[in-house]
């Protein structure tokens, strides 16, 4: 189910900072002392700046192995929400935690912003929030001001809001489920550092996510080299297109998913094609989470699979053929011209488009 959220209305009033760095190249972290108060006629332009990266309304929820109290940044949120005097011991925490994450060589230092929100929307209700992102790179700017009846023009430097590296959105309800919480990170969609040990969160699995999910993953499996016919040359694009368009036709013609059926129906034409489909499902599985094997298929989630059926093929004499997703087989035909020791191929149609 996508859930109804809005955003327009939300406002931050309160700030937590902290420069957090890497303990592994002996860099620091420092934390605010104090929370830091947004003047009022700067709140609206502050909202809308650090709210601006949540443009996904893809859904994550706390959780940990053993009991969700036991996950800390989850048990921060809770704690801020249920008393605001703890926002500044509970930042710091945070901020403390996200340190002691960052000890990966390749895990940048940045500038953290811990901020409460009022006022978003879930469902029609009004509820807080708590907002987190980190900015890993400072960008200089030009500032021009007026000094003493003239014009002054000096460099600085700042956080662009649009190259914000990561975050998340912490909206206050389902408390008990572990919240609902949007996130991102521009350094990988699928980052195990911020969501899976900073935030300890997990995708907010339902129908309309599953069919997401595992439409998209048969298709990728079966236009990728280990699907329906290695390689990737031309010759290949078609049958792997044609392999895509059986899974997309096995999804749209019913309303519940059976891996057991997909296998048989889709995958049994190769032997070996059900055996490399469970590795690359358990390779997806490994990096992100477990996906059910059985599932209600959400019609509306399939319109966006099925744009990215389809593939290009690639010739030498400087020509490219497109397969959108509704590529016909038959309406190909490939040979071998004896004279020009060339082969060709012959694309048939009933009417041309403009």
């Amino acid at each position: 189910m996508i859930l109804d959220i809005g955003l327009t209305n939300a406002s931050a009033g309160e700030v937590v900072l902290a420069r957090v760095g890497n303990p592994s190249n002996d860099e620091p972290l420092q934390t605010s002392r104090e929370v830091c108060e947004i003047r009022e006629e700067d709140r609206d332009l502050f909202s809308r700046l650090i709210l601006k990266p949540f443009r996904s309304h893809v859904r994550y929820r706390f959780d940990h192995h053993s009991s969700l109290d036991k996950n800390e940044t989850y048990a921060c949120a809770r704690a801020i929400f249920a008393d605001e005097t703890s926002f500044l011991e509970k930042g710091r925490e945070l901020a403390q935690r996200l340190y002691a994450k960052s000890n990966h060589p390749n895990i940048k230092s940045g500038d953290l912003c811990i901020a409460r929100l009022s006022n978003a929307v879930v469902e029609g209700q009004t509820v807080e929030a708590i907002c987190i992102l980190k900015s890993e790179t400072v960008e200089p700017f030009l500032s021009i001001s007026s000094d003493q009846g003239d014009l002054r023009i000096t460099t600085e430097h700042g956080i662009n809001p649009d190259k914000i590296d990561k975050g998340c959105l912490i909206l206050n309800t389902d408390a008990d489920n572990g919240y609902h919480v949007l996130t991102f990170d521009r350094a990988g969609a699928q980052s195990r550092f911020w969501l899976r040990e900073f935030l300890g969160v997990r995708l907010f699995t339902d129908d309309s996510v599953l069919t997401n999910q595992v439409a998209d993953l048969a298709v990728s499996f079966l236009q990728g080299d280990e699907g329906a016919i290695s390689g990737e040359d031309e010759s290949a694009v078609p049958e792997k297109t044609m392999a895509a368009n059986r899974a997309m036709n096995f999804f749209e013609n019913r309303d519940h998913f059976s891996m057991q059926e997909f296998e048989e129906e889709v995958l049994s034409r190769d032997p070996e094609m059900v055996a490399r489909f469970k590795k690359y499902k358990a390779d997806y599985e490994e990096k992100n989470q477990p996906l059910s094997d059985d599932f209600e298929i959400t019609a509306e989630e399939l319109t966006k699979v099925r744009r990215k059926v389809g593939g290009v093929m690639k010739f030498d004499t400087g020509i490219e053929v497109r397969l959108l997703p509704d590529f016909q087989e038959s309406a190909l035909e490939r040979g071998y011209d004896e004279a020009r020791e060339m082969g060709y191929l012959k694309v048939y149609f009933n009417s041309k488009e403009s």
